[in-house]
């Protein structure tokens, strides 16, 4: 809000100082008498066709601006006049009062286009931050709802697999409430957060593959890797878990020790996340599950989040199904998000 001022205040400030320029101009190079009366009748029809400009013709009261439009032109010249008749005393005859409120006549138009041109410019900044807050709370909402549909089926599951750890007093039952509270805390609390460190995100996916365990005795299911330095770098919270999600959704029920495979990798501002599974018998369509979150759903929240800055590619054959999201310039982006949040 504070630049918005400054910028309104720059658009004011400059055509006054270019009248004053010019005004200095006529006295000390052009040796031309100074007339305070031109100054005044500017201020005086700048402001005033100004203030109507916003009040009425914004407002397309079209009839309420004219009639003031033609007061000002009226009363425009009364400084000129005021000067010419009692400080100078030059106006002696009708004719005499003609020139000289025609001579004013010039310096009212002048100042009507100038300050016409200040309220259109106005209106195009406020406008166009109107247009930008607007924009900015659509995101944030579709954000949010995007956010929340997180699949519920798996916090069902999770709780009947840990429910069944604690009646067969499996030693496991305290690891996995533990995973299930740390992965709730990060979903209703951190996950509020515009982005979050990356190695956060990675604790709250490998707490989402442990839980998911709990439904196969075998080798664990999923081989996840991460490679680079991953603390310095900042996503948007529950950036990947609808990838990962997929992967469990569309392999077969019964899966090989790592045959979902898992990959971060980060390298300088590139990140790159790769999601791959094998393929059930009965998958149905693998971007858009009834039900579920839906790949259609993963790019529209992409393209928020990281517009002209991510690709997300799909590669589909008999037997295995990828998924690699690619962000670039994610480094820079975090910097500009914590600019705006200290600016807000």
């Amino acid at each position: 809000m504070n630049r918005i001022k400054k910028v309104l205040a720059l658009i004011h400030i400059i055509p006054w100082a270019f009248a004053l320029l010019n005004f200095t101009v006529e006295v000390l190079v052009n040796d031309r008498p100074f007339r305070p009366q031109a100054l005044l009748i500017g201020l005086y029809v700048f402001y005033a066709h100004l203030y109507i400009f916003t009040k009425y013709l914004n407002k397309k009261k079209y009839q309420s601006y004219l009639w003031y439009l033609i007061w000002i032109f009226l009363t425009g010249p009364l400084p000129f006049l005021v000067f010419a008749i009692f400080v100078n005393g030059k106006v002696s005859t009708w004719m005499g009062f003609l020139n000289y409120y025609s001579n004013s006549i010039s310096i009212v138009i002048i100042f009507i286009l100038t300050s016409t041109l200040v309220g259109v410019i106005q209106n195009l900044i406020i406008n166009t931050v109107k247009k930008e807050q607007l924009e900015k709370q659509a995101i944030n909402t579709e954000l949010v709802y995007l956010k929340s549909q997180i699949n519920p089926h798996f916090l069902f599951n999770t709780l009947n697999n840990i429910h069944t750890l604690v009646y067969t007093q499996d030693s496991a039952a305290p690891e996995a409430m533990m995973r299930l509270s740390s992965l709730m805390r990060y979903m209703i609390y951190e996950s509020n957060a515009s982005t979050v460190p990356l190695s956060t995100e990675i604790d709250y996916l490998q707490d989402y593959i442990s839980l998911q365990q709990l439904r196969y005795k075998a080798t664990p299911v999923v081989d996840f890797q991460v490679e680079g330095n991953t603390e310095t770098c900042h996503v948007a919270p529950l950036l990947f878990i609808h990838l990962l999600e997929n992967t469990y959704k569309h392999s077969p029920s019964r899966l090989k020790p790592c045959s979902i495979k898992v990959r971060i990798e980060v390298k300088e501002n590139v990140l790159v996340a790769t999601f791959q599974n094998p393929i059930g018998k009965k998958t149905g369509n693998l971007l858009e599950e009834p039900g579920g979150i839906g790949f259609t759903n993963v790019q529209k929240r992409l393209q928020l989040l990281y517009p002209k800055q991510h690709s997300l590619v799909i590669d589909k054959n008999d037997e295995v199904f990828t998924a690699e999201l690619k962000i670039t310039n994610l480094h820079t982006q975090t910097n500009e998000k914590k600019a705006q949040l200290l600016h807000n």
